[in-house]
């Protein structure tokens, strides 16, 4: 690969400019941005259809609605710790969490095991939101259902063609209104009939309640394996502990906004779609205030749906050069995205907006299961055995350099983890037999953190395990991989 990182560009925010990198390391000339500009970004990711059908799964598992709302909290607060830790990685690096995590697993052992999932969370995550925005557009509009998803995904791919500063100049743009759609939804919720006796505590199902925590914490884990790539343009000085607040904070109170309404206007409506459930509960509010609502969640929706775009087309691309070395272009990007977005329609098609439900809430469980082992993984890789210390341009050579093309602690204590996670699961196809004698709780996710992050720390004691110089090398010299455009 050419290490040509001369930048296009100056060092200020320029989101007109269509964005000239995808998997390389941004050179410190052209980092730019405050911590605070990711408080919009992920404050706004959750203001949409899809991250508010949450919590109408949540009400599906059934318990009682109270029990719900407090297992949301909860696991959105231990959510998004980890997601937030895993921000602070990118002004570190300069780099998709993707390509960071061939430090762990190879650099050919990362693409058939860990990028191979985050892939899987993108087309997930943006499949539902694609049966969604069709559901959302035929409501509003009366467009065939494959329309919606034409247009919806059109739009969200030109933001994600243009790339890292749109993206964060429309989700500023979008604080105000999306919050304003939200507040009128929240106060239709609570003047639909019923609401104030099924917030009655109820009996206590610590069954359901586990569940719900894995579904709300695996939604705000399921942000992880992206979440540096929106912060991986700040100066590599940015305070690690400023990137962490303004990261948890928005995220985790946006979540726990959202999830509470989605469950709320459920649990009030019955409908038989989440919008059906969003758009009546909106019209509590007055007459006509539900389409408004809706509208205003599809934009939201469509502002994340450029962010799994962009996202997925950078996990496509490392796919790809990890297979054979690639040129970071624009031209590969685009490609990426709309490989994506044709992929997308395709499992859309088959999942049909009658299955939401199903596909969303077992995509949800099983997610969180798989990007357990991988978070305990790399953060412990990251904070307690290398310490940040890490050789950029190593990881883009196709040897793997000191890292070697199959890294066999991160592959071997992310498989024997899961394997220690199966006994403990609950899913509707399946239930572990440590489950099953647990009164069908499913403590998996509690399990998989402990034993991958103890697992890790006692094999990287084994043998030499390779780090960085002292001094961390500047990200865009000897550092710096890729070309442009």
């Amino acid at each position: 690969m050419s290490t040509d990182t001369r930048p296009p560009g100056g060092t200020e925010e320029n989101p007109a400019r269509i964005e000239a990198h995808s998997i390389d390391v941004i050179p410190p000339s052209e980092r730019h941005g405050q911590p605070r500009s990711l408080g919009a970004v992920w404050f706004v990711s959750n203001l949409n259809l899809t991250a508010m059908s949450t919590g109408v799964v949540i009400v599906s598992l059934g318990g009682t609605l109270f029990w719900n709302l407090i297992a949301i909290v909860v696991g959105c607060l231990v959510g998004t710790t980890f997601m937030a830790l895993h921000c602070t990685q990118g002004p570190h690096l300069g780099l998709p969490q993707m390509i960071q995590s061939r430090a762990q697993f190879g650099y050919a052992g990362a693409a058939v095991t860990v990028f191979v999932a985050v892939y899987l969370n993108y087309l997930t995550y943006n499949t539902s939101d694609a049966l969604l925005s069709s559901d959302a557009g035929a409501t509003l509009t009366g467009l065939p259902l494959w329309a919606g998803y034409v247009i919806a995904a059109a739009i969200a791919a030109v933001i994600a063609l243009f790339g890292y500063d749109m993206i964060h100049k429309v989700n500023r743009i979008l604080v105000i209104p999306t919050s304003a759609v939200m507040v009128m939804l929240t106060i239709g919720v609570f003047k639909l009939d019923g609401i104030s006796a099924a917030l009655s505590p109820g009996s206590f199902s610590l069954p359901i309640f586990m569940t719900a925590f894995v579904i709300t914490a695996g939604f705000q884990l399921g942000w992880a394996p992206y979440v540096s790539d929106y912060s991986r343009y700040l100066p590599a000085s940015t305070s690690s502990r400023r990137m962490f607040w303004w990261t948890y904070v928005p995220s985790a109170a946006s979540a726990v906004w959202v999830f509470a309404i989605g469950a709320l206007a459920q649990a009030g409506t019955g409908a038989d779609s989440p919008v059906a459930a969003f758009k009546a509960a909106g019209d509590a509010l007055f007459p006509g205030a539900g389409p408004i609502i809706i509208v205003g969640l599809l934009v939201g929706l469509l502002a994340v749906m450029a962010i799994n775009q962009y996202g997925g087309s950078l996990t496509l691309l490392s796919i790809a050069d990890s297979v054979r070395p690639i040129r970071a272009t624009r031209k590969a990007r685009i490609t990426a995205i709309l490989v994506m977005a044709v992929m997308v329609w395709g499992i859309a098609s088959l999942v049909g907006e009658d299955r939401f439900n199903l596909f969303y809430g077992n995509a949800l469980i099983y997610l969180a299961y798989l990007f357990t082992p991988w978070t305990a993984i790399n953060l412990v890789d990251y904070f307690v055995v290398r310490r940040g210390r890490y050789v950029v341009a190593d990881l883009f050579k196709p040897s793997g350099g000191i890292y070697g093309r199959w890294g066999w602690r991160g592959n071997a204590v992310y498989l024997v983890t899961v394997a220690v996670m199966i006994p403990f699961m609950v899913t509707s196809q399946f239930v572990g037999f440590a489950a099953a004698r647990l009164q069908n709780v499913d403590y998996s996710m509690l399990v998989g953190l402990v034993v991958g992050s103890a697992l890790y720390v006692l094999v990287c004691r084994i043998g030499t395990v390779p780090v960085g110089p002292a001094e961390r090398e500047p990200a865009g010299d000897a550092a710096a991989v890729g070309s442009h455009e």
